[in-house]
C-alpha cells in the first residue's frame, strides 16, 4: 500500500496550517541537530493570538482542551514546515509531549492529548506516530491550557 506524503494528506484532509509561530520571548522556534528537529513548546495560537486561555476541567471542557492541543500541534507543524521547507522531509515523529494546565483532581489528560496525537496519526499514518508523555501542570505560559513539545526525525 502506498502511503500519501504528509503534504498530500494535509491537502486531502483540507487542513489549514497556520502561519509559522513567532517566539513570545528570547528563544527560537526550532533547532536542527543532525537528523533531529527540536521544536520549542507550541501553544494554541494563530498569528500570535491565543485561541484558548484557562484551565482544562475548570474554565475549558475536555473538548476545548482537545482542540487546543490540536491547534498547538498545527502550530508545531507550521514551525517544522517553515524550517524544513516541506513536511515531507519528516521521517518520523520521534517524541510528543503534551502539557495540560489542570486542577489536581482532573483525570482526562489522555483525551485532551489525543487532539495532538490524532492529528499526527491522520497526517503521518500509524507507522510514524510518536510515543508521548502527557502531564498535568498548574500553569502554562500566558495562561494557555496546553503546550505541545515535538521532536522530529528528518530526511536530509
Amino acid at each position: 500500500m502506498v502511503v500519501a506524503s504528509a503534504e498530500a494528506r494535509i491537502r486531502e484532509l483540507a487542513l489549514v496550517i497556520p502561519p509559522a509561530p513567532t517566539p513570545f520571548g528570547a528563544y527560537v522556534e526550532a533547532v536542527q541537530s543532525g537528523s533531529l528537529l527540536f521544536l520549542s513548546g507550541m501553544l494554541p495560537v494563530v498569528g500570535h493570538v491565543p485561541l484558548y486561555t484557562g484551565v482544562v476541567g475548570k474554565d475549558l471542557s475536555v473538548a476545548q482542551g482537545y482542540d487546543a492541543a490540536r491547534t498547538a500541534c498545527l502550530s508545531g507543524l507550521s514551525a517544522a514546515r517553515s524550517n524544513l521547507g516541506s513536511l515531507d522531509r519528516i521521517r518520523t515523529v520521534a517524541k510528543l509531549g503534551v502539557y495540560i494546565a489542570t486542577q489536581e483532581d482532573f483525570r482526562e489528560h489522555p483525551k485532551v492529548a489525543d487532539g495532538a496525537s490524532e492529528l499526527l496519526l491522520s497526517i503521518f499514518g500509524a507507522d510514524r506516530i510518536p510515543p508521548r508523555i502527557v502531564l498535568g501542570v498548574s500553569s502554562i505560559p500566558l495562561g494557555m491550557p496546553v503546550e505541545i513539545e515535538l521532536v522530529l526525525e528528518i530526511d536530509p
